[in-house]
């Protein structure tokens, strides 16, 4: 199982860098989640974790604490560029360390991945003594998607559908450089309930319950496994989410 951890930007009191009507942090927030639930729905053989899910104030540290803590694999932060310029450039630690030519070969496939699929004006990949690629224990990358303070930059990032490209060339750059494997269309994903009675979730919190189910129940599932908490959960198609804890459901494919 490879690890990703996959930090959004500034967040809540630190807006990140502001311009044209948008906040850098909620642009990074919805790239990171839309990363997320890509390499979710479309690849397997890894877990996913996000440094945040929402609006909120964390310290360089704890961010890079989380992802050491948690053993990943590899860290992408997502962030939006500012004070002139434009297009897409990305980022690896600039120290003298073991495996930075390792970090720099996976650093670019993601870089590569993110202009192919965006065709951003490819700014270049590039070396920084930034705090997010070095103080993680793995394999980081920065990538600066736009800038927020250009016009055509800021007009594009104004969209979902643009969003969804950014995200979705981190998802194909991470998936490159790590090896996933892809889901095939005709794969269907199914979670069992397997013990007598289980809760199910309006969203992916503890407390959102909504509807018992019972054993035997089958749910197609849309979004593999991931960290709620001390534990996972699978998104199943009724848009309702169950607990992935195998003492509870088992999961099978076809």
């Amino acid at each position: 199982m490879t690890n990703i951890f996959i930090d959004a930007g500034h967040g809540g009191s630190d807006p990140g860098a502001t311009g044209n009507g948008l906040r850098e942090k909620d642009l990074t927030l919805d790239i990171a989640l839309k990363t997320r639930d890509i390499l979710n729905n479309e690849y397997e053989g890894h877990s996913v974790k996000l440094s945040r899910t929402s609006d909120e104030t964390l310290s360089l540290s704890q961010r890079t604490n989380m992802a050491n803590d948690w053993g990943a694999d590899y860290l992408v932060s997502v962030h939006i560029n500012a004070s002139g310029g434009a297009g897409f450039e990305s980022y690896t630690y600039n120290g003298s360390y073991s495996g930075k030519a390792e970090t720099n070969r996976l650093g670019e496939i993601v870089h590569d991945a993110i202009v192919a699929e965006t065709e951003f004006n490819d700014r270049g990949k590039k070396e920084a003594n930034f705090h997010m690629v070095r103080e993680s224990a793995m394999p980081a990358v920065l990538t600066e998607n736009g800038f927020i303070d250009n016009t055509s930059d800021a007009a594009a990032l104004k969209t979902d559908a643009f969003l969804t490209k950014v995200a979705r060339g981190h998802a194909k750059g991470l998936a490159n450089a790590l090896d996933l494997t892809g889901r095939t269309e005709s794969q269907q994903v199914y979670v069992e309930v397997i013990t007598d009675s289980l809760w199910t979730y309006n969203s992916a919190n503890w407390d959102d319950r909504a509807v018992i189910v019972s054993k035997g129940e089958v749910f197609t599932v849309v979004r593999d496994k991931f960290p709620v908490g001390v534990g996972q959960m699978y998104k199943i198609k009724s848009g309702l989410f169950i607990t992935a804890n195998p003492n509870y459901v088992s999961f099978h494919t076809e």
